[in-house]
């Protein structure tokens, strides 16, 4: 029996044009100037030391600033580089410059399920405050109520076992009451691993391959009540 559901963002509850083709470059068009406005302050100076660590403990924030938008154009999954632009984002979600994206299955399903006493949460390689700000300004509402709790790269790696393994042992349910949905095969091979049951999102594009694993085309195509482990 399904006591929590998972799910990832991009491509799964969200489109994955609207993080690629407006966040990104909003944060990549803004990351030099927020550096240099806030190097002075604690949070970022943490954030700093965390990227010039990774650079083997050298480079001004000069260099920092450009690895940074070096990681942006390269997509990399890197801790610090998302609580940036978690911090970027925030900014714009309040100036109205844009709403989260959710696609409407998404919605109606994810307030059906919570109905039923079902614990939801967010698994994204964005910082938990990104996620948080993406289903705080959606054009539905704040949708944030709806869940449970939040996690994020601090929890591992989206395509490691482990990283599973730690979100059952803190949300409190057996793997195999946990229902994890992705758009990214190898995510799911992951919490499939770690005893997890999954539902593959294919909203616009064909399965790689056999997997075992349940597939939808949207939300709609869920149904919880009928998963059962693979």
């Amino acid at each position: 029996m399904i006591q929590a559901i998972v799910t990832d963002i991009e491509g799964t509850t969200s489109s994955l044009s609207f993080v690629k083709d407006v966040l990104f470059p909003y944060a990549r068009a803004r990351m030099a100037e927020f550096v240099r406005a806030h190097a002075g302050e604690p949070a970022m100076g943490g954030l700093l030391d965390d990227v010039r660590r990774m650079l083997g403990g050298r480079g001004d924030d000069e260099k920092i600033i450009a690895q940074l938008i070096q990681w942006i154009d390269e997509d990399k999954k890197v801790t610090p580089l998302k609580a940036l632009q978690g911090m970027i984002w925030e900014t714009g979600f309040k100036q109205g410059d844009f709403k989260g994206h959710v696609y409407e299955d998404a919605v109606r399903k994810l307030k059906e399920w919570h109905a039923q006493g079902i614990k939801l949460y967010v698994f994204s390689s964005g910082s938990v405050q990104a996620q948080k700000l993406l289903f705080a300004h959606t054009e539905y509402g704040d949708l944030t109520p709806l869940f449970s709790g939040h996690f994020d790269t601090t929890m591992g790696a989206k395509k490691e076992t482990s990283s599973y393994h730690k979100i059952a042992q803190t949300i409190g349910f057996a793997p195999g009451d946990i229902l994890f949905l992705s758009d990214i095969k190898e995510e799911l091979d992951a919490a499939h691993e770690a005893g997890m049951q999954t539902i593959w999102l294919l909203r616009d594009s064909a399965p790689e391959g056999v997997a075992a694993h349940g597939k939808a085309s949207s939300f709609d195509g869920i149904i919880v009540k009928q998963c059962a482990p693979a």
